[in-house]
């Protein structure tokens, strides 16, 4: 399928900073960049970076006064099977090194703290089945409601309010799949068909050898996201990091599927 992307950020800088940026889609084996447009304010200084391991693709500029930020592509994501129901968890000596991070606790997945939770509700299941069961154990026991969470809000904070936005329903199931030994990392997108549409947080989770993508809050179909970074939570994915201060005018993001057109003999 192909989409076509346009997010437009405008922010207000108290005083000059840099800022991290990280909204354009990431360049993998299942996801091509057709083509795109980054746009800023000449004053800003813009640099671009690239990962080669990851294909996720950063931008730094200089900020200050008011600042707007535009971004448009169009990118074709190939098919790919997200079923992983009956597909078996690995054991630990088996994983990758990359893979072994998303087993262990990170700020906002406290997972170690989640076992006991994890035996009683899941212990009776496996694999595929188990991390299925988790998404679904989320998305019941969870309201999708803005402001009950905060930036400082983990995955403890929204099992005791039952409520939060994608990334708190994110980082709940990536705990919990940790705590079930299941590796598990967090994932923001592009998502097609979110309603509003908006920069998204979703799951993955390693089973039979490969990643696996999850969407717990149910809101958008997972092979219509857009990869734009992956890591052990939202402190490695967020969209912006500011080195200072600055106050958000405006934002918006919008994911259109686009249609192919039939070669002409």
């Amino acid at each position: 399928m192909r989409f076509s992307i346009e997010t437009r950020l405008l922010y207000r800088f108290q005083e000059p900073c840099e800022v991290l940026l990280l909204v354009e889609p990431a360049s993998t084996d299942t996801q091509t960049v057709i083509h795109e447009r980054l746009t800023a304010p000449a004053g800003c200084r813009l640099a671009r970076f690239e990962d080669p391991l990851s294909g996720e693709r950063r931008a730094v500029f200089d900020a200050a006064g008011d600042v707007e930020i535009g971004y448009a592509a169009e990118v074709e994501l190939a098919a790919v099977d997200h079923d992983f129901s009956g597909r078996p968890a690995g054991r630990v000596r088996d994983l990758p090194a990359s893979v072994l991070e998303h087993l262990r606790p990170s700020r906002y997945c406290p997972s170690d703290r989640l076992e006991r939770l994890v035996r009683r509700e899941f212990g009776h299941l496996e694999g595929g089945e188990k991390a299925g069961a988790i998404m679904d154990f989320v998305g019941r026991n969870l309201t999708y409601e803005a402001g009950v969470s905060t930036c400082a809000s983990g995955a403890l904070d929204t099992l005791a309010d039952g409520a939060g936005v994608c990334r708190d329903y994110a980082h709940l199931a990536i705990a919990l799949c940790r705590a079930a030994d299941i590796p598990a990392r967090a994932v923001s997108a592009y998502a097609w068909r979110l309603d509003p549409p908006d920069m998204h947080a979703v799951v993955e989770v390693y089973l039979d050898g490969r990643w696996w993508l999850a969407d717990p809050t149910r809101l958008a179909p997972v092979e219509g996201l857009v990869r734009v970074a992956t890591g052990r939570d939202a402190a490695d994915i967020a969209f912006m990091h500011i080195f200072g201060k600055a106050e958000l005018l405006e934002q918006s993001f919008r994911v259109d599927r686009r249609e192919r057109l039939a070669a002409v003999a």
